[in-house]
């Protein structure tokens, strides 16, 4: 763990360091003393600045190297607005480095619960196939195609809170306010499958 040190601790230091003797003391001994405090000063900052720059390497503290961790990770993401705050771009470079990625209902129901809605879930549609299809008039069941179809039900949305993607500055009164999550879930989506979303409540 780094350790800061103050324009005191370095002063401090640079006394102790000083021979001993009575050419330190009285009046000769203060304007040292003011000359080590002053150089102290700058020690001081360039240690500040030292420790700034371990807690930029890391994207859990990072603050004046947002930019260039965006530039590393493609950032920010297009789904989601081109002018987020500060705090949500800090959000994501954290989100894109740990993210893995994948193509369960769970990974897609955590994306929309990123996107404000908690109790979010995913329908998989079922095509009869002989033997596994118990009665008539099940529910989920349709044509050949509906093997590829699945459904992202949303449920109800989050109103409390700023979400990145859920309200983005110069958004158009009127516009479809989830536009940031069907674009992710059509980005991640299996080639061969049709996503839906339903937004029923």
């Amino acid at each position: 763990m780094a350790v800061r040190r103050t324009a005191a601790d370095y002063a401090a230091q640079l006394l102790d360091l000083l021979p001993p003797g009575p050419a330190w003391e009285g009046e000769a001994g203060a304007s040292v003393a003011l000359v080590l405090a002053t150089l102290a000063q700058e020690f001081a900052r360039v240690d500040q600045r030292g420790y700034d720059a371990l807690q930029e390497s890391d994207p859990w503290s990072v603050r004046e190297l947002v930019p260039d961790w965006e530039r590393v990770m493609s950032l920010p993401d297009p789904c989601l607005g081109t002018s987020p705050a500060f705090e949500d771009r800090q959000a994501s470079v954290r989100q894109r480095l740990v993210a893995v990625g994948a193509q369960t209902p769970a990974y897609f129901v955590g994306l929309a619960q990123q996107q404000g809605y908690p109790n979010a879930r995913v329908i998989e549609r079922r095509a009869p196939r002989f033997g596994h299809r118990r009665g008539f008039g099940a529910a989920r069941w349709g044509n050949w195609d509906a093997q590829f179809v699945w459904v992202l039900q949303t449920g109800g949305r989050l109103q409390a809170g700023r979400r990145w993607g859920a309200a983005n500055w110069g958004e158009r009164y009127g516009a479809n306010p989830a536009s940031g999550l069907e674009c992710l879930i059509h980005r991640y989506a299996p080639a061969h499958t049709v996503p839906q979303i339903d937004y029923t409540e």
